[in-house]
């Protein structure tokens, strides 16, 4: 496994960054999972643009994005997988122990990696902490994942694969890693991004290509919809076949499948929509 460490490629064993990145000491970075199919990506202008997004509102310099670009395009030749991820990491560099950045410039790491299909369906599990819908970092893609990791362990230990959050105002928001949609009388709806949410690529192409809108929702709405489903980089679309210990009528329903099967075909028809 080759990993592209601040313009060059490296094996992994030897693709390392500094202890003192502050990445790694107070998570001060962003970054981007892009899906490749045959080694190309997959929507890849809408990533760079939503990792130069993220780095903006983090306060860090805006990514050189001819470089992403040509890291990906280095990375993804010879011999790739039939399904990849691509994982795009900027982070504030070395900097000193604590919250201020330093002056040697951002680290910028690409890595690709084999990844395996999603299955049709998922179980869900809704948790007890929330999303704050006016935190600093809200609808940043950032590496504080410390919240999802925890939340994620709490779905694993609860036979799930993943976990769904509410905002402060307990409405229904996001996944640790997902988007959510949910089907009520036959309407197709998605919370809005001041819920707090994560503007996901996925998200949006669903929203161009189904009819779907936005719509604020509480948490109950889970329950009572007829059908629920994720969308993410590397789920696409995802039916939810449980939620904690409800089961909804369909997994997969019918409006759940049509954009199971319109995704895919608008996918496989445009790389980069």
């Amino acid at each position: 496994m080759m990993i592209w460490v601040n313009g060059r490629l490296r094996e992994a064993a030897e693709a390392t960054v500094s202890a003192l990145d502050h990445g790694l000491t107070v998570g001060d970075g962003v970054f981007e999972t892009v899906k490749t199919v045959d080694g190309r990506p997959f929507a890849l202008d809408r990533h760079v643009e939503r990792l130069a997004r993220s780095a903006r509102g983090l306060g860090l310099p805006e990514p050189d994005a001819a470089e992403v670009r040509r890291a990906v395009a280095e990375i993804t030749a010879g011999d790739p997988p039939p399904l990849g991820r691509l994982r795009i990491t900027f982070t504030g560099g070395v900097s000193p122990l604590g919250s201020e950045r330093g002056r040697e410039g951002p680290t910028l790491l690409v890595a690709h990696d084999r990844t395996t299909r999603r299955p049709d369906s998922a179980a869900v599990v809704t948790v007890p902490w929330t999303r704050n819908e006016n935190g600093a970092l809200t609808g940043l893609k950032t590496t504080s994942y410390g919240e999802n990791v925890l939340a994620l362990a709490h779905a694993h230990a609860r036979d799930a694969s993943e976990a769904l959050f509410a905002n402060t105002r307990g409405r229904l928001c996001e996944g640790t890693g997902s988007n959510v949609f949910v089907v009520i009388d036959g309407e197709l709806l998605t919370p809005p991004l001041d819920s707090g949410c994560l503007a996901g690529i996925t998200r949006r192409l669903v929203l161009e290509w189904t009819g779907a809108r936005e719509a604020d929702l509480p948490l109950k709405a889970l329950r009572e919809a007829d059908e629920v489903f994720l969308t993410s980089t590397l789920r696409d679309v995802q039916a939810v076949h449980r939620i904690d210990d409800h089961e909804p009528p369909a997994a997969p329903g019918p409006v759940t499948t049509r954009a199971m099967t319109t995704f895919a075909e608008r996918a496989a028809a445009e790389e980069n929509p």
